[in-house]
């Protein structure tokens, strides 16, 4: 069924994570989520930020969470799907505290999740930089072990807002 391409099962892994994380983090809805010292996100994330309580979504807009993962650093499957699980949580625990309409508006509406490509951490500066221009949520994820930024996560935001910044970048 998936012998078409390894790039088949490695989609079909990062779909299922990505939908487990998502579910999980959407029921908890009790107290602060504990830091997780396995990942570093960039702490000046939060001084950066514009006014993450301005984006608001229409009833029945839809709404979706990007990763833009550097292909360049050549990171294995797991690797990948450790690190958009990183960039979930950074991008739920900074929306939740400020702009918790639009968390539960993205949980009702299906918590889509979309995995695209960057070929650099320069690229994956400039996408936070318009991302945060635009007041949406845009976390990257730093890896001790590789050295830099790995995946930004952009959203949960509006998919017409969210692809204003993407909506160029091809699918991993």
């Amino acid at each position: 069924m998936f012998s078409q391409t390894p790039h088949s099962a490695a989609l079909l892994i990062l779909s299922i994570t990505s939908l487990a994380v998502g579910y999980y983090v959407g029921r908890a809805t009790s107290g602060q989520p504990e830091k997780d010292d396995e990942y570093e996100a960039d702490d000046a994330d939060d001084a950066d930020d514009k006014d993450l309580a301005a984006i608001k979504a229409g009833l029945l807009e839809p709404c979706k969470l990007v990763f833009v993962v550097r292909t360049d650093l050549k990171m294995t499957p797991g690797k990948i799907f450790a690190q958009c699980g990183h960039a979930t949580l950074a991008c739920y625990r900074a929306l939740v505290k400020k702009n918790p309409q639009l968390v539960k508006h993205w949980e009702r509406t299906g918590q889509a999740k979309i995995a695209l490509k960057a070929s650099s951490e320069n690229q994956l500066v400039e996408l936070e930089t318009a991302a945060k221009d635009l007041n949406l949520c845009a976390r990257a994820v730093n890896d001790p072990e590789v050295g830099g930024r790995t995946v930004l996560a952009i959203g949960p935001g509006p998919v017409e807002l969210v692809n204003r910044v993407t909506g160029k970048l091809r699918l991993l």
